[in-house]
Parts: structure tokens; sequence; C-alpha cells
């Protein structure tokens, strides 16, 4: 499968609730999406070689752009593009900016699936979290896309917020479950640095995030999603059956995919491709015909950790004949790099063909991968 990612560079709030930080810069809009067409027109030939299969317009906040804007995106790579064969066009959407005459554009555009960043149901989380939409907006989002015709909608929703109870999370889950959405992307609340939240944390105006907490939290949200029939298919990202992101599995199976736009990224099978992550020096380099990207040729070794770190959040798990692979090019043994330790214990399970993770041992998934990793000193 090939996916062609499309970084949006622009949000309209610091998203300092999780690991990534974009842009807040709305200047110079056009200037950046005509960088990015240049980008298209200079992929051209590998973007119609590609058989694409799966869309995705994120990284940011596309739906802030006007039909205008993102209609110049589109007749870009749309020629390039045999749509017959895509099954999957995600745009990652904020509540607020949601209306019945984008939504309705849209969906002229092939885009047959949204990603909406609700966050909370709660306005004390939204308000903490510096969202610029409120409890009524998120709800209603979901209901007009529905009402519209779009029914394969992702939501955002985040744990482990500093006084979120319970009985809140579990009101969250149960509006989310409410609302009929199939599929729900849900993640820890992460503080990162020179943010209001990191401010107020530090300032004692609000509590820190607790690991034990959140994970209450994680385990209530799986238990309680499986009970509606919506399954974990990696460890933050729960669907219906038929409704897992086609586009997030192919990253996580290491598919190849071609990244376009400031930060975006791409991966070819053999190197990983990153563009420069800031608005303006991605743009005089575009137009001057300079290098806007780095290339990294990625190892044997690092191609076994990254099929480690990302295959153990899967549901599947890691597969036991990819392991004798790499067994047999890095001349290893896998039970020799902690797994037995971990099949012992009970975080890690085993079947004919996989190793998963444990219920019990997914809020602790990164560091588990990280054990498993090998490095040139170790083999």
């Amino acid at each position: 499968m090939s996916g062609l990612y499309i970084h949006i560079p622009f949000c309209k709030q610091a998203c300092h609730y999780c690991n990534f930080h974009f842009s807040t810069s709305l200047q110079h809009v056009d200037a950046i999406l005509a960088a990015m067409v240049k980008e298209i027109e200079e992929k051209a030939l590998q973007i119609k070689s590609a058989e694409i299969e799966t869309i995705y317009l994120g990284g940011g906040s596309p739906s802030i752009l006007t039909e205008q804007q993102l209609k110049l995106l589109y007749n870009a790579f749309a020629p390039l593009i045999n749509w017959n064969k895509v099954q999957e066009f995600t745009l990652e959407a904020n509540p607020d900016d949601l209306s019945e005459a984008k939504l309705t554009n849209w969906i002229k555009l092939g885009i047959n699936r949204l990603s909406i960043g609700v966050q909370s149901f709660r306005n004390e989380d939204l308000i903490l979290m510096n969202r610029a939409h409120d409890s009524h907006q998120a709800i209603e989002s979901i209901r007009l896309a529905q009402n519209v015709g779009i029914k394969n909608i992702s939501i955002d929703l985040i744990y482990g917020i500093p006084g979120l109870s319970q009985t809140d999370w579990l009101a969250n889950l149960n509006q989310a479950i409410a609302l009929d959405i199939p599929h729900v992307s849900s993640y820890c609340l992460t503080v990162e640095p020179k943010t209001a939240l990191a401010h107020q944390i530090k300032k004692a105006l609000i509590a820190e995030p607790n690991d034990e907490e959140a994970n209450q939290h994680f385990q209530t949200l799986i238990s309680h999603m499986a009970m509606h029939g919506i399954e974990q298919y990696e460890i933050s990202n729960f669907a219906k059956r038929g409704f897992e992101s086609k586009h997030n599995s192919a990253y996580w199976q290491g598919k190849k995919y071609i990244g376009i736009g400031p930060g975006a990224h791409g991966y070819d099978g053999s190197n990983r491709f990153w563009n420069i992550n800031n608005n303006q020096l991605y743009k005089k380099a575009i137009e001057n015909k300079a290098s806007y990207f780095e290339t990294e040729a990625l190892s044997s070794i690092e191609k076994y950790n990254e099929y480690i770190m990302t295959a153990i959040r899967t549901r599947e798990g890691i597969e036991k004949n990819k392991l004798q692979f790499y067994s047999s090019i890095l001349d290893i043994n896998p039970s020799e790099k902690n797994l037995s330790k971990w099949l012992i214990q009970g975080k890690v399970l085993e079947s004919d063909t996989h190793y998963f993770l444990s219920t019990e041992a997914r809020f602790f998934a990164d560091g588990i991968a990280a054990d498993l990793f090998v490095s040139a000193s170790s083999i």
C-alpha cells in the first residue's frame, strides 16, 4: 500500500496536549501552499507511479483552509492519482471549523473520512488544553458530518488530564458511544515545555498529571470500548470492525508513503525523508530550488528496532517469522534480547504466529519495546 501524506502546517492554537508542536501562524498561507504545489509537481512521477491507496490531509488543521486554498492543493495532486485505487481519503478537522458548506465541498473532492479533534466533551478540559471549541460545538460537529453523509469518523480523546475523574472519563467515553462514532484515537496528556499548561503546573495552579491515574483511565478505555464493540487495534486506536484507519495501519506495517509540506515525512522501504519543519525556510528552499528535505538510509538494526516499536503496539503484535528473518541477518536471538523476561512476567503473551502485549502491559508499550531494541554493540 502506498499513502500520500500532506502536512498542513497551520493551526489556530498551540497543541500542548500531545507530542507535537505546529506553527500557529496563519500568515503567508497562500505562499506556503504555492510551495507545496511546487513540491507536488516535483514529485509528480513518484506520486503517479505509487498507486496511491490512501490520502491523509493532516499534521495541522486542514479544516481552516478556504475552499479555494484546499482546491489549489487538490488540483495539484488529483490528476496524478488513480482514484479507483484510493480506499481512504482522510481530512483532520477542528470542531469549530465545520460547516455544511465545507463538508459538502470536501465530499465533492472525494474525502470519505474525517478525523475530528474533539479532545474532550468537557468544557473544563477544553479550556485547560487551550482549545478553540466547546463541548456543544464538538457534539454538533459530529452530528453535522453524519447528517451530510460522512459515516467514517474518528475523534481524538485525551486522558490523564489533571482533575479528570473516572466518572468524568466514563462520561466522555459514553458520549462518544452515544454519537455512534466508529473510530476513537485516545492519547495520554503530555505536558510540553514552554506552554501555558506547563507554566500553570509549575506555578501549582494545576496539578501535575499522575501516571497511576492515567493508567486507570487507559484500562477503563480498553474495557469500556470493548464492551461496546470498539476494539483496540493499536495502543492508541480503537475501532469498530471495518473502520480501522487504513492510512495509519500502513505506517505501523512499515509500508511506503510520500510526504508533502513543511515537516512532512516519507518512507520508500529503505530510506526515510523529512522536509524542513519551518514554514518560511521550506518556502524559500522550494522557491530557490534548494534542498528542502533530509534523507536517512536505515540500517538493518534500525529497521529491526522500528519494526519492534510499531508492531508491539498493534493488536496482532510481533510476527515470529519476521523475528526469525531479523535473527538471520543480524545474528541475534530475540529471546536473548529480553523477550523471554517479558513472557515469564506475563506482560508479553504469544500465539502460534505472534508475540503480543497483555492488556495490563499496553500502557507501558514504549518501555517494553525499548527493552527489546538492539544496538550495534549488542550483536
